[in-house]
Formats: C-alpha cells, structure tokens, sequence
C-alpha cells in the first residue's frame, strides 16, 4: 500500500481526529481546519457564478453558518478553493481506482485501457466548473502556486499507474508516470474547449494521446545503454520534482 500519500493531503482533504488528551493548541487547529473544511465544501456550489475567488468562500462560509469575513481563513483566496478541489477529486479518484482494481481481477483489461478510464473518471471531475476552469489554470499557473499543482498532478498519475498494476523500480516508473501526465494536462486543455456532444471529441483525443504515449514509451525503453542520457534525464527530472513537492511515494 502507499505510506505517506493521504498524509501529503491531510490539513485540507481529510478530518483530522483529535484525542481528548490533545493539547489545547491541537484541539485549536482541529477546529479550524475542520471550519475550514466545512467552508471549502461549501463554496465550491457557488464557483460557477463567482468564480474562484474569495467572493466564493464568503457566500460558502455564510452557506454553513460563518460570517462572510471568514474567507480570510484563506490567504491565497481562490487558490485555496481550486487547491481544495484538486486534492479531494484525487481522492475521489483514489476510490474509484479501487473499484476498477477490484472489477480488473475478475474481468482483465489491459493497462492502457485501464489508465484511459481512469484520466476519463479524473477529467470528468472538472466538467461541472469547466466555464471556470480557465480560471483555474491561470490561477495554479502563477509562480507560487505551481508547486501544488504539480503536486496534485504528480499523486493523481502515481495513484493510477499504481492501481493500474505499476508496481517497477525502474526508469519505467518514471517514464509512464511523466508520459501520463503530459497526456492528462493536453486532455484538460483541449476539454474547455470541447464543444462536441457528450465531449466526445476529448474522449477520442485522449484516446489517440495515450497511443502516442506508449509509442514513446515503448522506444525509450528499447534503447540501448549507450544511449541512457535520455533515460537518466526522465528519471532525474522526476526524482528531482518528487523531492521538491515533498512527495513520499514508498510502495
């Protein structure tokens, strides 16, 4: 199982469980996030109007019962929204991913498929905000906030090579996770501007990426040891971006 990963996402996804022997400053942070939860939850009905923004999380904390004025819970304002949003639809996703493992032991399909379903149930998520999500990409683009959007990005595509039967030590590792997210992010930007019924012109077009993907991934992992650069430029960079976002992906 994944050791670290929920704990990565803990102060905005989940409850936090506090003891009635916590101390007292504990029991002050758990009430906080768990305020800060119960608003996040509730602004994200009101994105489609307001937008990501702090006018959002004002009418979500009046939503539950806050005055407005306590969307200054949150600095970064709508970043903390989309933030929120991205961390628990990957945990959504976690779930879904469970079930399809579940269903994939006792009718296979092939793990290309099973990823293509998988990055299908992740975009799915944002349709209901898609007339905001412009937005939010140009929000999780500024230079502060790029670190947890990798983030998000990083454990959504681990989670799914992993429940899709990923289990290599090996440069593979790498290559299909950084292979997976290129296709997730070219999908999500060609979806918002999807006009096709049923989004079937991005259903198609990620078919036709993940194709592409392991085509790549195929030729990298033919070449010879001669020619690593490549290789160790892929496993470098990952390796390098893991450490930076402070992700612990031990199996």
């Amino acid at each position: 199982m994944k050791n670290g990963l929920l704990d990565t996402y803990a102060a905005w996804t989940a409850y936090r469980k506090c003891s009635s022997q916590s101390s007292g400053a504990s029991q002050t942070d758990c009430y906080e996030d768990d305020i800060k939860e119960k608003i996040l939850a509730a602004s994200l009905p009101f994105v489609v109007e307001l937008g990501w923004s702090r006018s959002a999380l004002g009418a979500g904390a009046q939503a539950v019962g806050y005055p407005g004025v306590t969307h200054g819970l949150f600095p970064r304002g709508g970043a903390d929204l989309v933030l929120y949003f991205q961390r628990t639809s990957n945990l959504k996703l976690v779930e879904i991913l469970k079930e399809m493992e579940t269903k994939q032991r006792e009718s296979p399909m092939p793990p290309a498929v099973f990823v293509e379903k998988a990055l299908q149930s992740r975009l799915q998520m944002i349709i209901p905000y898609l007339s905001r999500w412009p937005q939010a990409i140009a929000i999780m683009s500024l230079p502060p906030n790029v670190p947890n959007a990798l983030a998000t990005i990083l454990t959504a595509v681990d989670d799914i090579c992993y429940y899709a039967g990923d289990r290599s030590v090996d440069f593979n590792w790498y290559a299909r996770r950084l292979g997976v997210a290129g296709v997730y992010k070219a999908t999500e930007l060609y979806l918002i501007q999807d006009t096709s019924p049923e989004y079937e012109a991005t259903w198609k077009f990620l078919n036709r990426r993940l194709a592409e993907a392991v085509q790549i991934h195929e030729t990298l992992c033919k070449m010879d040891l001669g020619s690593a650069g490549p290789k160790d430029a892929v496993t470098s960079a990952f390796v390098t971006a893991r450490n930076i976002l402070g992700l612990n992906w031990s199996r």
